[in-house]
């Protein structure tokens, strides 16, 4: 397997298969810990993943090997010699560690970033909708309500969905009347029955779907055209989500790269906030 670091190159083994919803559980925990994993039992991956011991191997066997040892045979031949980052470190306290989790997340990012093809697609899929829907429901809203805050300042038409209910397929519709072509949604853990059925909407709508997910197995994976991941941190009680939010902030770049007008539009945004005294400099 090609790629530039050991949880790219799991995405790769993993790419193109069908796996259920337990087996993309561990898909996703494998990547996340992508340093370790080589070195793990198949008992020690099932305790990480929250799912039994048969679930692995199972797993294995979806993945054309003979069983676990064969896979993790197969990891150590491709992955470093030793644990990742992070791994086996008991000198942080609890919020150090959260925190460095993070610091993580955000070089997976970087790693991924490396091909800046995705990203590029999503912002010409992204400026040439007019308008711009912005999904976003329970965890993710605020990611959809900053990404469309700041979308707002370069595209003429931004919509932000980020409130469910009944009207959400209205709203969908109608943004899709008014000559929408792509719909951007942010999809965090855990991940609404409605942000699916909605995305399931979209794309019967005629709608192309760019999606920022935790994972490249979220359950918004089989709606998107284009999906994008960036992993949470779930070190604390409540999920941090700094990977989601800086890769809404470099699509909100590549977006504006497709945008020829995006430069004067902050321009012109600028010299209003000064006329009207908005901001304490």
């Amino acid at each position: 397997m090609s790629g530039s670091n050991p949880a790219a190159r799991l995405q790769q083994l993993f790419e193109g298969r069908r796996l259920t919803p337990t087996q993309r559980r561990i898909a996703h925990w494998m990547v996340r810990r992508a340093g370790d994993v080589p070195f793990l039992s198949s008992v020690e991956l099932a305790e990480l993943a929250g799912v039994s011991q048969p679930s692995v191997t199972r797993f294995a066997v979806a993945l054309g090997f003979d069983g676990y040892p064969a896979l993790r045979k197969h990891l150590r031949e491709v992955a470093p010699a030793g644990p990742g980052p992070g791994g086996g470190d008991d000198t942080h306290n609890e919020y150090q560690q959260a925190v460095l989790g993070e610091i993580e997340n955000l070089r997976h990012l970087a790693d991924l970033l490396a091909d800046p093809a995705p990203v590029e697609r999503a912002g010409r899929m992204l400026a040439a909708s007019r308008p711009l829907p912005v999904l976003g429901l329970r965890a993710a809203s605020s990611q959809a309500r900053g990404f469309g805050y700041f979308a707002a300042k370069v595209h003429p038409d931004v919509r932000v969905l980020d409130e469910g209910g009944s009207m959400l397929h209205d709203r969908i519709d109608a943004a899709r009347r008014a000559g929408a072509t792509a719909l951007i949604c942010f999809a965090l853990p855990r991940h609404p029955k409605e942000v699916v059925d909605a995305l399931g909407h979209a794309r019967e709508q005629g709608l192309a779907v760019v999606s920022v997910a935790d994972s490249a197995f979220a359950p918004v994976a089989k709606f998107s055209d284009l999906l994008i991941p960036a992993a949470v941190g779930t070190g604390l009680a409540f999920d941090t989500a700094c990977a989601p939010m800086l890769l809404g902030r470099v699509l909100l770049e590549a977006m504006c790269d497709g945008l020829p007008d995006a430069q004067a539009r902050l321009e012109e945004f600028d010299a209003r906030a000064a006329a009207r005294g908005l901001f304490v400099e």
